[in-house]
């Protein structure tokens, strides 16, 4: 492969990543968004909870709903694999982006090397939005209060 033309793959590459950050975050944070509104996650009312089972099943209710987001990003990264002909097959496509974003550290073999810059880098964004979502839980679990 030639200096320029590498030079030109890495650019794509970067420019993809950033692209696809910029969508993972713009939907990673209308999801939390939307995760308050329908769950109705406010401070002062949340402050009026007991830690009962109601409490745990809100905390369940988030854990789905925060589940189903995180499944979205994946889809996106494995949609974006399918449409650049990283990967064909949409199994293939999801267990890829799944394994990259929850950094597990599947290597396809298979894997062009014009896209894998890109399959690295979801792994850094979905420790961030792992992250994201986990910072989430930890401030809307704190603000209820424990029976006493």
């Amino acid at each position: 492969m030639e200096a320029g033309s590498s030079t030109v793959t890495l650019g794509l590459q970067l420019a993809a990543a950033a692209a696809m950050m910029l969508v993972t975050t713009l939907v990673h944070g209308l999801g939390l968004v939307g995760i308050s509104k329908v769950l109705r996650l406010r401070s002062e009312r949340l402050r009026r909870h007991d830690f009962d089972v109601r409490a745990v099943a809100l905390m369940c209710s988030i854990a789905l709903a925060l589940l189903i987001l995180h499944t979205i990003e994946i889809a996106i990264f494995a949609a974006f694999y399918i449409a650049v002909e990283a990967i064909y097959s949409l199994e293939e496509a999801l267990y890829y982006s799944a394994s990259a974003y929850a950094t597990l550290g599947f290597t396809a073999d298979y894997f062009p090397v014009e896209w894998r810059l890109v399959g690295a880098i979801e792994a850094l964004i979905g420790f961030l939005m792992i992250g994201w979502s986990t910072a989430f839980i930890v401030a809307n679990v704190g603000e209820l209060t424990p029976d006493d």
